[in-house]
């Protein structure tokens, strides 16, 4: 049985990058984590799950907790 993919994250992710108002490119360089901007557009287009640590990253950068990013029943801040 495998795990539940989150229907929210990808979206998530998107709404993080554009409140930062940087470019794919931009946000692949602010995770810090060695990924390109084609990994950056794959996770906001939900084809593709970042890992921990990409998750880790994005949280850290929108001042919140991985649990807002991979929980559906929860929304970003304001």
């Amino acid at each position: 049985m495998g795990r539940r993919k989150p229907k929210k994250l990808a979206h998530k992710l998107l709404t993080i990058r554009h409140k930062l108002g940087v470019s794919q490119t931009e946000m692949a360089k602010m995770l810090k984590l060695k990924i390109s901007y084609t990994a950056v557009s794959a996770y906001e287009l939900g084809t593709r799950e970042p890992d921990l640590l990409t998750l880790l990253q994005y949280a850290r950068l929108a001042g919140v907790a991985v649990d807002a990013l991979i929980d559906d029943k929860l929304d970003l801040p304001k």
